[in-house]
């Protein structure tokens, strides 16, 4: 990657292939994405069935359908540098927020549930992959979820052959719409000085006392809360092994930090396009508002942003396809990104004025969007703590003080 104007503005240089996927998914998101979400209501959350298998169809010829897949199950090698790519142009749509592309690149199920058992792997893995089934994690509780060692309070007690949970968790997308999820609870309370064991189940809606309740937000997209009350889980859906589910989760958390920060990247690099266009058409007194420093700063002060954001994007999820440990670069992502993503758009819908606003520009969707988006995956100050401890950590003082 080297430093310098590919044609784009963006101040980078990615391979060839990578080049090669990004144009692709932008012809793909103009020429077959847009005219179908041009026919869509302002909130709608999705696409007809029938659109929807089509641009799925679609993305699977130009090899996209099986991105965050492991490769014996038909995915990609370290591809976490091209889920980003693809996620930032996916993501420049009206629903780019939570179904980037119509949902025309499949989500794929959890992460996690390819460190499953053979049986688990084929009974719920493949079938997301298949597009016949999607699924859910949930880890977040009434008392919070950023710290999901302390704050799970569910309880799962071992009962012959099933396992009991006992509890609730709540802001969990998909969950009421979803096939199976895999839901975090306490196996083993803190004791001795050791924090409390978490345990991973996978769960069906059908399990006896499990259930649903949408919770009303400000996207149109609702989250869940759902009541375990008495649920029976069968041994065999213990998802790896008992007591080990923490670590299982921080994996499921990192991984998608990245790709997460690059889509709310892509929603608000076109949102600042848009307005660069707006203002070089748009009369003012004695002259078009580009011609203002007032405009020029806000179209300065987010592209150089945007620029910084994308670069963290990349440098966190090349170390992760190197293998590298990319905990903290992760929250530097998801923080740097989605504060970014949410001050570009504030300051496109600035610069349109009242149309900024209206229902017929996206602006205004994409910023309810990633007001959430600066809560979900962890807010952004448990993500400075991450940082700040790291840095207090790992740093001795420098010349002065080392």
């Amino acid at each position: 990657m080297t430093y310098e104007d590919d044609g784009n503005h963006y101040g980078f240089t990615l391979s060839d292939e990578l080049i090669m996927i990004r144009d692709q998914v932008r012809r793909f998101m103009r020429e077959e994405v847009k005219p179908i979400e041009d026919k869509l209501p302002h909130d709608a959350t999705k696409c007809s069935p029938e659109d929807e298998a089509r641009l799925r169809g679609i993305a699977e010829e130009m090899g996209l359908g099986r991105l965050n897949i492991p490769p014996e199950y038909g995915g990609q090698e370290n591809d976490c540098m091209i889920r980003c790519v693809v996620n930032e142009e996916a993501s420049k749509c009206r629903l780019g927020g939570y179904r980037p592309a119509l949902g025309a690149i499949r989500r794929g199920p959890p992460n996690i549930i390819w460190r499953g058992t053979p049986e688990q792997i084929h009974k719920y893995g493949i079938p997301c992959v298949e597009g016949n089934m999607t699924g859910y994690m949930a880890i977040t509780e009434p008392t919070g979820g950023s710290d999901p060692r302390n704050n799970i309070h569910t309880r799962a007690v071992k009962k012959g052959d099933k396992w009991i949970l006992n509890g609730r968790k709540m802001w969990i997308t998909y969950a009421g719409e979803a096939d199976w999820g895999v839901i975090f609870a306490r196996s083993r309370e803190a004791e001795n000085g050791r924090p409390p064991e978490i345990t991973a189940f996978i769960v069906e809606p059908g399990f006896p006392g499990i259930s649903f309740e949408p919770i009303p937000v400000i996207r149109p997209l609702y989250p869940y809360e759902i009541t375990l009350d008495n649920c029976e889980v069968p041994e065999e859906n213990v998802l790896g092994e008992v007591g080990a589910g923490f670590g299982v989760a921080e994996q499921w958390l990192v991984a998608g930090r990245m790709p997460y920060a690059a889509g709310c990247i892509g929603m608000a690099q076109e949102a600042l396009d848009m307005a660069c266009g707006w203002v070089k058409q748009r009369d003012s007194q004695r002259g078009l508002l580009a011609d203002k420093q007032a405009i020029q700063w806000m179209i300065a002060d987010s592209e150089t942003e945007l620029r910084a954001a994308r670069m963290l994007v990349y440098e966190a999820a090349s170390l992760s396809d190197r293998g590298g440990n990319a905990k903290v670069l992760a929250s530097s992502c998801k923080l740097f990104g989605t504060e970014t993503a949410f001050r570009v758009v504030d300051r496109a819908i600035q610069m349109f004025g009242g149309m900024g606003v209206a229902r017929e520009m996206p602006l205004e969707r994409w910023l309810r969007e990633l007001r959430i988006k600066r809560i979900g995956e962890g807010p952004s100050e448990v993500h400075r703590m991450v940082i700040a401890r790291d840095k207090l950590k790992n740093t001795e003082g420098g010349v002065y003080f080392g």
